[in-house]
């Protein structure tokens, strides 16, 4: 999730856990290790797939952070006392490990069993920004600062605000859970077959879903509001140039990135020199998030590893679409084919 969602998230847990004990101290020591497992993007991996691949990687890991919470929390005792030692290593543990479970509700991939694992946890039922889950945090957070630290009102917000956005998770869970069975009936009707499908929410929120229904030589997209009244979707397909990677089938880079997105990417030629992946999992149709240059070609056709990152292209424009979409099914989403 986004950053300030992290911090909220770290100062209500902190709050809840030691804010009677330790004062205002709770909301800001919640708020610094709430962030602190995304300063892993500080690290230089030593090339641009390794930064994108190893992201949520050892300082998401449940173990390493479970771990590390006794000497944080020994160290914030030795410092402040004001509380138990127990009740600092726990407000430190629920803080740290809260961080990486609610990423791992987003697509992007969390390593939550580091080292045992790197299987990348993507429950992909939230979107990496959204306000629907972030504001109970807010008003949490804002009611326990703002009201007199001698009245329970701010501490019960908090809590019930902690509580409803937790429910708005599994409101989340619920909602994928529905739509991908209208998606999974809705392209066996149209008789369209899929290796493996995919179900994430829309940009900033969960009541549009977008899917992406992947085969050997391409991948369906397709867009469903819950307030739509037809359960049937229109999918949009395009092709992936798999057969590209047939030379670089056992490069690194390229067997990094099939594993890391799931399968769901696509191969593509945008220029006479140049072999690109794209993970289709963010992003849009035209302006995915996440694209590399896997290899060079060369004037013989022979192909040479490359490790690049493909800007994005910015499409800012398009996300009222989305909002639109949300009530009106007739606007379409899907551009034009590649």
């Amino acid at each position: 999730m986004d950053s300030l969602t992290q911090v909220l998230l770290g100062a209500s847990v902190a709050e809840l856990v030691i804010g009677r004990a330790i004062g205002r101290k709770a909301s800001l020591y919640g708020a610094m290790l709430g962030t602190l497992p995304d300063l892993d993007v500080l690290i230089p991996y030593g090339g641009a797939i390794e930064d994108f691949t190893y992201h949520r990687g050892f300082s998401h890991s449940l173990l390493v952070l479970t771990a590390a919470a006794p000497v944080i929390g020994w160290a914030l005792h030795k410092l402040h006392g004001l509380a138990s030692l127990k009740l600092w290593v726990a407000m430190v543990w629920l803080v740290l490990i809260t961080h990486p479970l609610l990423d791992s509700f987003t697509v992007y991939g969390t390593q939550l069993f580091w080292p045992l694992t790197e299987y990348p946890v993507s429950g992909s039922s939230t979107f990496i920004i959204d306000p629907a889950y972030t504001i109970w945090l807010a008003i949490g957070v804002i009611a326990v600062l703002a009201f007199n630290r001698q009245n329970s009102v701010g501490y019960k917000m908090n809590a019930i605000c902690l509580a409803l956005a937790g429910t708005y998770l599994a409101w989340t869970m619920a909602a994928k859970a529905h739509v991908t069975g209208i998606a999974e009936r809705s392209m066996e009707s149209q008789g369209l077959t899929h290796n493996h499908l995919l179900s994430t929410p829309a940009p900033f929120n969960t009541l549009l879903w977008r899917f992406v229904a992947m085969q050997d030589d391409g991948y369906y997209v397709g867009y469903y509001s819950v307030f739509d009244d037809k359960k049937d979707i229109k999918f949009t397909r395009y092709e992936s140039r798999t057969d590209l990677l047939k030379p670089l089938a056992d490069t690194w880079g390229v067997k990094r990135l099939q594993w890391f997105s799931h399968g769901f990417y696509r191969v593509s030629q945008p220029s006479p020199s140049e072999v690109v992946i794209t993970d289709l999992r963010m992003g849009v149709e035209d302006a995915y998030v996440f694209s590399f240059k896997v290899a060079d070609i060369a004037a013989d056709g022979s192909m040479q590893p490359a490790n690049e990152r493909i800007p994005v292209k910015r499409v800012t424009s398009r996300l009222w679409q989305f909002w639109y979409r949300i009530w009106d099914s007739s606007i379409k989403l899907a551009p034009g084919k590649p």
